[in-house]
């Protein structure tokens, strides 16, 4: 934001220099254009060869599903997506717990931990895997979106209510040759598809987190279909740090438009914006709970066009997204800008009837400066940018062997360039499917570690090289029987060159010591008419290789999700859908020292009843009203009520 004062000002100085200005942008301009033309035709050509028509296909309500699906995977062709660990959560799932923010969805899935600095809306780390926040990257339509001018370009999941997204995919795993930089652990994509029917619906929750959202969607005589959504979520709570008397509320207000058009019977073309505003009172520390506030917005535009065919599936997106926050503390303004702008290329064939291929590429650009006016001062700007190259390539071997490969090349301007890669082997025996996987990964340095500075002196460093990693796994379904399925994952991960501020707190560094990260999870699922019962357990164990632990992560954690579909009641038939986690102990900062943190047994409620176009809803959160704090110092609501419905016309 002051850097664009900056140049307005400078532009002022003669108008040679406006002429100049503005011929560069004419030429940039001419350039980006030139080059999505020379994409596109590129990857129709390469994939014409073979292409079929659609003449004989038949569509599923228009809804871009042709006879033949090259994948349902980002950056994945039909044969190498059997490699791939994939959660899909609907929005139908997401509607039956009755979520209001992301956390309520991600908090149950297998693998996952989360950690929020107290009530809805404030700072919320997923650890993904037992490794780091940032290590699991977080995609809109499977185009990266974490925040480039946060301290180590983690996602504040906190500040992602739930009702502007229509589904959530969850990659568990390295993945930095499928998605590129920063999957080590994993990668969360949140899908923005629309619904193919006229439809306008409202919703609402309340208690201590009240919420008001609305969603319209409209198919034109044109054939246009579009979208529009929009939610406010204000809570209203106390003070986050345990036994505080300060508040420490949010405010959360989002916006949503989305388009889609069918200009040709193979041809799409899709568009979104979207615009979140969060306004937090927020504690400067475990130990400070002074009124101090955030004020966070994110801004995200992307468009899109397909081509698709029986045996090809070719893509090209432009995406941007900024990030603005500006922190009010001791009556300074501190404030933290970043924008992005990507573009990228896909295209997914099937070859034949056992080999498909998929390649593309993606070009990265990031900016950003930093303003900090504390007791240091300090204000700084810079930009990072990445064009990456992948492939893929999977080949079914005999009717129950597949072998997939993928690859992946990042140049990066302060990094250089790297490579990484994915190797599956998977075997399929009757009721039993196996996969065994190696992989490699990276994080390449953030905006902020590379040129930031904040309050405390820790300055950014330009000589950083990247966070990389290396990931054995496996992992085994089994059907013991039609409606009862068993799966196990075991995996190891070592961790190189992590980047941390130094002992002196004076800049970021590549660390010496690495990171062992090694678990087992294993699931078992039962499913019965209008019923699902699941039972797991994560076995889990992240060191550096001095023996230190690495903090909130526990290294036992168990539970069951449980929903039942029309029970006889005296109001009729109801939905009930049960979650139960038990989370170990785990080391965390309390203020003082890391020390140990009692473990905590969570148990979630939640009855619906349907009745004509209303859902009418009951969340009792915490049921067994635990008190406790995770993380440390942060305490967490007791057993609370959450009252909501949905109309649809």
């Amino acid at each position: 934001m002051k850097a664009r004062k900056s140049l307005v000002l400078q532009c002022k100085i003669s108008n040679g220099i406006n002429i100049k200005i503005l011929s560069f942008y004419e030429s940039l301009k001419q350039r980006i254009i030139m080059l999505f033309k020379v994409a596109f035709i590129f990857l129709f050509s390469i994939s014409n060869l073979y292409a079929e028509n659609l003449k004989n296909c038949e569509w599923d309500n228009r809804e871009g599903a042709p006879c033949l699906t090259i994948s349902k995977t980002t950056n994945a062709s039909k044969y190498s997506e059997l490699g791939v660990n994939k959660i899909v959560i609907s929005k139908k799932e997401i509607d039956l717990i009755n979520a209001i923010d992301i956390n309520d969805v991600l908090k149950n899935i297998v693998g996952l931990d989360v950690f929020q600095s107290g009530p809805k809306g404030q700072s919320t780390s997923i650890f993904t895997r037992g490794s780091e926040s940032n290590h699991t990257l977080v995609m809109i339509n499977g185009i990266a979106i974490n925040d480039q001018s946060v301290t180590d370009g983690l996602h504040d999941f906190g500040q992602d209510f739930i009702q502007n997204i229509n589904m959530i995919e969850i990659y568990k795993g390295s993945n930095g040759a499928h998605f590129g930089p920063s999957a080590i652990a994993g990668a969360i994509n949140f899908v923005t598809s629309i619904d193919y029917i006229n439809n306008y619906s409202i919703s609402g929750f309340s208690g201590k987190n009240n919420s008001l959202g609305a969603n319209l969607t409209n198919i034109t005589d044109n054939g246009w279909h579009l979208n529009f959504s929009g939610s406010s979520n204000i809570s209203e709570t106390g003070s986050a740090i345990a036994d505080g008397s300060e508040y420490d509320g949010t405010e959360n207000f989002q916006f949503n438009l989305k388009t889609e058009k069918w200009i040709e019977d193979n041809i799409k073309l899709r568009s979104l914006f979207y615009s979140r505003k969060t306004v937090t009172d927020y504690d400067g520390s475990a130990t400070d709970e002074q009124g101090y506030v955030s004020d966070n917005r994110f801004n995200t535009a992307q468009a899109e066009i397909s081509h698709i065919s029986n045996k090809t599936e070719n893509d090209l997106k432009f995406h941007y997204h900024g990030y603005d926050r500006q922190y009010e503390n001791s009556g300074f303004l501190d404030e933290y800008y970043s924008e992005s702008l990507v573009f990228k290329g896909e295209s997914k064939n099937i070859f034949s009837k056992n080999l498909s291929f998929g390649y593309g590429t993606e070009y990265k650009y990031d900016w950003g400066s930093f303003e900090n006016r504390g007791s240091y001062t300090a204000s700084t700007k810079g930009h990072v940018k990445d064009l990456g190259i992948f492939a893929n390539v999977g080949y079914k071997l005999n009717s129950n062997t597949i072998f997939s490969i993928y690859g992946r090349s990042d140049n990066h301007n302060t990094t250089g360039t790297n490579q990484t890669y994915k190797i599956n082997f998977t075997k399929i025996l009757k009721a039993i499917e196996l996969n065994l996987t190696h992989s490699t990964g990276l994080r390449n340095p953030t905006l902020y570690e590379l040129y930031g500075s904040d309050n405390f002196g820790i300055n950014g460093n330009t000589n950083l090289s990247p966070e990389k990693s290396e990931t054995n796994e496996f992992s085994l379904k089994y059907n013991i029987f039609k409606n009862l399925q068993f799966s196990s994952t075991a995996y190891r991960t070592k961790i190189f060159d992590q980047i941390e501020s130094n002992s002196a707190y004076t800049k970021h560094e590549n660390q010496l010591i690495d990171l062992n990260q090694e678990g087992l999870e294993n699931e078992i699922s039962f499913f019965g008419n209008n019923k699902k019962l699941s039972v797991y357990s994560v076995f889990s164990k992240s060191r550096k290789t001095n023996g230190q632990a690495q903090s909130r992560r526990p290294d036992l954690v168990y539970g069951l999700n449980y929903s039942i579909k029309k029970i006889p009641s005296l109001i009729g038939e109801i939905n009930l859908n049960l979650n139960y986690k038990h989370t170990g102990k785990y080391v965390d900062y309390d203020g003082s020292k890391n020390s140990k943190q009692k473990s905590t047994d969570l148990l979630d409620l939640i009855l619906t009843k349907d009745f004509l176009n209303n859902t009418f809803s009951l969340k009792i959160n915490n049921f067994l009203n635990e008190r406790y704090e995770k993380p440390a110092t942060y305490s967490q609501d007791g057993r609370s009520l959450i009252f909501g419905f949905s109309r649809s016309f």
